[in-house]
């Protein structure tokens, strides 16, 4: 079913735009000593990014992953100091068949995630 993100600033109340985002997978032991890039892109005027496995389904896999958001970047735009020059989620797939959502809120100083839908 594949992946997706949204990114919202809770400090504006918004959608995180043009935030580049890279997804990495664990090595086959899962080790997370190693990690391999599949992918990256950025956020649509909405926060939203669904792109990383639509050249290739089938590379959606269980395993572990990671998102790195870089979020230094987007702040610097915004001319306002942050806490993060990026930030990563590590996540597990455990079933492929089922779409996996992982949204990111974020403020200069913090910032949560969950599983969404």
């Amino acid at each position: 079913m594949g992946l997706s993100t949204h990114i919202l600033d809770t400090s504006r109340g918004k959608p995180a735009p043009n935030v580049a985002i890279s997804l990495y997978r664990a090595g086959i032991d899962r080790s997370v000593d190693s990690w391999a890039k599949l992918g990256q892109g950025a956020t649509d005027n909405d926060g939203r990014y669904r792109g990383f496995f639509e050249s290739n389904p089938a590379e959606f896999t269980s395993g572990v992953y990671k998102l790195r958001f870089q979020v230094g970047q987007y702040y610097q735009q915004l001319k306002v100091e942050t806490l993060y020059p990026y930030v990563e989620i590590v996540f597990e797939i455990k079933d492929a068949s089922q779409h996996y959502h992982i949204p990111l809120l974020l403020n200069p100083f913090g910032y949560s995630t969950y599983r969404g839908s």
